[in-house]
């Protein structure tokens, strides 16, 4: 019998012992779990401004975690090696969610304020990601989600009171663009009003030429934001050929500048990355 997943937007229809579109979730003896759950690919002590987060606790470490799996589908992935497969792809490690809970209380002298789930898409693993999260707020441990957003309000209306921050991957301001990426605009805006309700959040968009470089679209994305909270953290990327997209050049700095000061006319905060 076919059982159909509830946690994002595709809401994949599963027969026994079939996986998901995310590679990560899968029915098992009628129910849908998370395969992934506490299969770790990617662990690692990194400054905060990594993630990227720029205004929360700047100058902090946090542990960053990762499984594997996505819900989307972008040629561009920087982390396709992890998001893109499943455990039989690649070496994990199996954390309960007390032994990670241990592992970052011990990196406390290092400046670690907490945990990370980000790498690969975190919440389709939403069963570890949300037993970490309590456990972690039971420790005094911050708790950070660096999401795509393309995910459904009812499940995350349960752990967002769990989560200190947030970043959000708004791959563009285009439904043209989102199609291309297997998701929709409105869903991933929904989730960041849906978040800025409970916790911290910053977002970031790669710009990719030809693609999502109008000065228009970012002009109506940092509106959008805006409309929400003008101090919401933008953070406008720059692309390198990765993945599926070896053929496209990287993005001009200039270009970067530029968008960066549109977004500024209705954003307090807007940062450049990767142009140094």
């Amino acid at each position: 019998m076919k059982v159909q997943c509830q946690i994002c937007p595709h809401h994949c229809k599963l027969e026994e012992n079939q996986r998901g579109l995310c590679r990560g979730r899968g029915n098992v003896n009628g129910e849908i779990v998370a395969l992934n759950y506490g299969l770790i690919t990617s662990i690692a002590l990194d400054p905060i401004e990594k993630k990227p987060l720029r205004n929360f606790y700047p100058g902090k470490n946090i542990l960053s975690i990762g499984s594997f799996g996505c819900n989307l589908k972008c040629l561009f992935c920087q982390n396709h090696q992890i998001s893109m497969v499943s455990e039989n792809d690649i070496p994990v490690k199996k954390l309960s969610p007390e032994e990670l809970i241990e592992i970052a209380i011990d990196l406390k002298p290092r400046e670690n304020i907490g945990i990370a789930y980000t790498y690969n898409e975190p919440l389709i693993g939403y069963e570890y990601l949300r037993d970490c999260a309590k456990l972690a707020r039971e420790n005094n441990l911050k708790n950070v989600v660096v999401t795509n957003g393309f995910f459904c309000q009812e499940p995350m209306k349960e752990l967002l009171p769990h989560i200190d921050a947030l970043n959000v991957d708004l791959k563009g301001f285009s439904d043209d663009f989102y199609k291309k990426v297997g998701g929709k605009l409105d869903t991933v805006k929904d989730f960041i009003e849906l978040a800025a309700r409970y916790c911290h959040v910053e977002v970031t968009t790669l710009i990719i030429p030809g693609e999502n470089d109008k000065e228009d679209e970012i002009r109506e994305l940092s509106k959008f934001l805006a409309s929400i909270n003008p101090d919401i953290p933008l953070h406008i990327t720059r692309f390198f050929p990765n993945y599926k997209m070896m053929d496209k050049r990287p993005t001009e700095i200039k270009t970067i500048f530029r968008l960066a000061n549109i977004a500024r006319k209705n954003l307090k905060y807007v940062y450049e990355g990767n142009c140094r």
